[in-house]
């Protein structure tokens, strides 16, 4: 059945790249209700939340019903999962309802997740857990308020039907949205299948939607792919520099519009490892947090591997193109990741020696696996107006000797530049989060939502908003994870 005009869709992708998708109906969910709705979010898009709210929203939010005037669709797309080629991947259990215009005229695409079996589903039975799509919900929220491109949640929708993972637990459907769900995959399917004349109505949708200033240019597709290089490198930048890690860095969950795609087996690191592996199926450690920069820079080559025929007739200039556009990666990450460093730190500019403080600072953090959200919040604490020990911060180390001597480099650095300490603790404190969605904390709403109660998903949600700023009323939120929490692990299937 079809909702009322609940949105004004359109289904440009669908119309546009018919080989990319498949019409498909979603398999009902029974008994759908709605558990949470991202009210800031359906204000940005220009969505009555109130109407969402009534069974005809949420039976759209849970796919039950097919919006006016178009046809959902699966993506098809392939990708290399863990280094290795798999050439038919897609939306196996997830639909993309269509496409809504925004307050400030940007297209969004909403898009389920959990709704069903597709063709593209290998067997799977399309269904998702309350628990990861809560992680989702929460997840895109978290890092929106941190500032890190991604896509996020309109809705979760839950349902009493049973599903089997590694536990038995209630089925959801996570609506989410992002300006588009385009994947290095999408490139690599038409690639890889020798479709090559396919790869220019792609390539030139992707460009019209998302990156109209490249359109009437006869380079436009070395214009755009240099930008998602670009963009793909600032963004392991900020993973980086928060101490995220993604877990499952395939290049059918990388974005052609540098987004962060497809929560699973995410992690905000508590204790600091550099070497640090948040999915506990990946046994090799490829998407280690230290390995991401490289996997971002391997999945860019795969990308542009794959789109080598757009960038000349002349296989030979097209790979000489292919390499100078990758090697604007390195440099796009140092010229990103520097300041980030730099700003944690509270310092003014980037001086020769100022790298390897920084660096000194993490080998520390790493020795002792002391909180890294903790350590760099509390460094803001410390006063050059004295030699007295460095208060907060010095409680999360175990190597103290080399703790404290770093510190004395460290305030001869920040004296060096006359550093005002009231004025470096606020730049620090909008760099250094407080509150970080702490896979306990994540935990502890899922187990009280697969018993019917919702209220920490609300807390939670308030929180990740607000990630900087003091909150009296949440302190125990900031707190180090118990010792009985501090392994949790997540997996693909998370």
């Amino acid at each position: 059945m079809a909702t009322r005009a609940l949105f004004e869709f359109d289904d440009s992708y669908a119309r546009e790249l018919p080989s990319l998708s498949m019409p498909w109906r979603v398999t009902p969910v029974p008994a759908p209700s709605l558990l949470v709705l991202n009210g800031e979010l359906a204000e940005e898009l220009a969505v009555d939340a109130d109407l969402l709210r009534e069974s005809a929203g949420v039976a759209l939010l849970a796919g039950n019903a097919a919006p006016d005037g178009v046809s959902p669709v699966a993506q098809a797309y392939s990708g290399h999962q863990f280094g290795g080629y798999v050439p038919r991947l897609g939306d196996g259990r997830a639909l993309l309802l269509g496409e809504l215009v925004d307050r400030q005229g940007h297209r969004h695409d909403l898009h389920l997740k959990g709704s069903g079996a597709t063709p593209f589903a290998r067997g799977g039975d399309g269904k998702a857990a309350i628990g990861p799509m809560l992680r989702e919900y929460l997840m895109g929220e978290a890092m929106h308020a941190l500032g890190i491109p991604t896509t996020r949640a309109l809705s979760l929708v839950g349902s009493p039907q049973p599903v089997r993972r590694e536990t038995v637990e209630t089925a959801a459907v996570v609506c989410r949205a992002a300006p588009g769900f385009i994947r290095f995959g999408h490139f690599e399917y038409f690639y890889y299948q020798n479709r090559h004349d396919a790869l220019k109505p792609l390539a030139d949708h992707v460009i019209a939607e998302h990156f109209p200033q490249f359109t009437e240019h006869a380079d436009r597709y070395q214009l755009w792919l240099t930008e998602v290089v670009e963009r793909t490198a600032r963004l392991m930048a900020q993973w980086q520099a928060v101490g995220f890690c993604h877990g499952v860095m395939n290049t059918d969950n990388f974005s052609a519009l540098g987004l962060t795609l497809d929560y699973g087996p995410y992690g905000f690191m508590d204790a600091f490892d550099a070497h640090h592996i948040c999915n506990h199926t990946d046994e090799g450690g490829r998407y280690a947090y230290d390995q991401q920069p490289m996997i971002g820079h391997w999945n860019c080559s795969r990308l542009l591997q794959a789109t080598l025929p757009l960038l000349s007739d002349q296989p030979e200039q097209a790979v000489e193109i292919a390499n100078a556009i990758l090697e604007r990666y390195p440099p796009a990450y140092t010229q990103a990741m520097t300041p980030m460093w730099i700003a944690k730190l509270g310092l003014r500019d980037l001086r020769l020696d100022d790298p390897e403080l920084v660096n000194r600072f993490l080998s520390i953090l790493h020795k002792g696996h002391s909180d890294f959200s903790r350590s760099f919040r509390h460094l803001a604490r410390l006063r050059t107006d004295t030699d007295e020990p460095a208060h907060g911060v010095r409680d999360e180390i175990a190597d103290l000797e080399a703790f404290d001597a770093w510190v004395v480099d460290y305030r001869a650095r920040l004296r060096s530049e006359s550093s005002d300490d009231a004025e470096r603790a606020t730049r620090m404190n909008a760099v250094n989060p407080k509150y970080m969605l702490r896979n306990h904390l994540v935990q502890t709403a899922i187990e009280q939502a697969q018993g019917g109660s919702y209220e920490e998903i609300d807390t939670l949600f308030k929180l990740v908003n607000r990630p900087f700023d003091e909150q009296p009323e949440m302190e125990r939120y900031a707190e180090e994870p118990p010792a009985s929490a501090r392994h949790i692990e997540v997996s693909c299937s998370s």
